[in-house]
């Protein structure tokens, strides 16, 4: 589950463990802070003070966070890891009492769980009250009911999983979700069209669809022509994306588009597409490809024959092959 893979990311920051969370090499600091004695500054006392009357053994804050920032240390997190994580480390350093426990439900606004082999989204994130960013991708989620994510998110990806309807996934969608991204998955048009509307994802302005099984063009649009808030659209890698006037189609259909499978939607393509889609009978329901292979290495070219001399008693080597194309 999620927040199985949550917890398990957690303990990987090890946000509990040196130079993080309490331990020798702080404790005595916060202890100043929270049991404040006479003579002693307490908490909100200048840190230059403390920093002077920091017993010996003690790491000061500035060391720790560096032991963190600095890539040649042991504990620093590798390049590729999310400013949400490198945030929850630098907390559990000048602030551990906040990333304990239940406590870190109250600071997390963003969740990346990539790859980790989730197949269920429970209902253990309705803690994380904060959460606007949810990042789930390359994991095996077959389904999902957004019951049990925070009416809090913005941002929903679920590229690279196995969904291939989006029922539940609309049966109580977050208010104010601003992206969502399906790329990757099994969905197959038109049924699922019906989802694509304002009346589920009404402050949408970013969907990804990409590479799933989508091929009603015109069915398509006139659901997508509702979201009035959408201005980024991926649709690369569908059947429909093949169709000729699929571009031009799309760019007069949502005016409000801007950018349209990764590519800015200019004036002057607006212009050259004008009045297109109003010529719904321009657009067939097939498509050509040409597949050209430049050249071949490694494998005998079938249409040189071995030479043989006459009367010669050596095998005759044939060579056949069969090339596949699969849509």
């Amino acid at each position: 589950s999620v927040s199985a893979a949550f917890w398990e990311h957690l303990r990987h920051l090890g946000l509990q463990d040196f130079p993080c969370g309490l331990g020798s090499w702080n404790k005595s600091r916060f202890d100043a802070c929270t049991r404040p004695r006479e003579g002693q500054p307490g908490l909100g006392a200048d840190p230059a003070g403390q920093e002077e009357a920091m017993p010996l053994g003690d790491e000061s804050p500035e060391a720790l966070m560096e032991l963190l920032s600095d890539w040649h240390s042991p504990w620093a997190l590798p390049t590729d890891c999310s400013p949400q994580d490198q945030h929850l480390r630098e907390m559990a350093v000048l602030a551990p009492e906040l990333v304990r426990g239940s406590r870190i439900f109250q600071v997390l606004s963003s969740l990346r769980i990539v790859g980790k082999g989730v197949e269920e989204v429970d209902d253990g994130l309705l803690q994380l009250q904060q959460l606007e960013e949810l990042i789930l991708s390359a994991n095996q989620i077959s389904s999902i009911t957004l019951a049990n994510l925070p009416r809090t998110l913005k941002v929903l990806e679920l590229c690279c999983n196995a969904v291939a309807d989006l029922q539940d996934l609309c049966a109580q969608p977050p208010p104010e979700l601003q992206h969502l991204g399906l790329g990757y998955n099994r969905l197959c048009g038109p049924s699922q069209d019906k989802y694509l509307t304002a009346d589920f994802w009404p402050n949408l302005v970013s969907l990804d669809l990409s590479f799933n099984n989508f091929t009603d063009l015109l069915g398509l649009v006139s659901q997508l022509s509702s979201l009035q808030k959408l201005r980024v659209l991926v649709l690369q890698g569908n059947p429909l994306a093949l169709i000729p006037t699929y571009r031009g189609f799309l760019v007069d259909s949502l005016p409000k588009l801007s950018i349209l499978d990764d590519v800015h939607i200019g004036p002057d393509e607006r212009h050259q597409f004008h009045g297109l889609s109003r010529q719904p009978e321009l657009i067939r329901s097939e498509a050509r490809v040409v597949v050209s292979i430049g050249e071949i290495k490694g494998v005998p070219d079938p249409s040189a024959r071995q030479l043989l001399e006459v009367g010669s008693e050596a095998p005759v080597i044939t060579y056949s092959y069969c090339v596949m194309y699969k849509f």
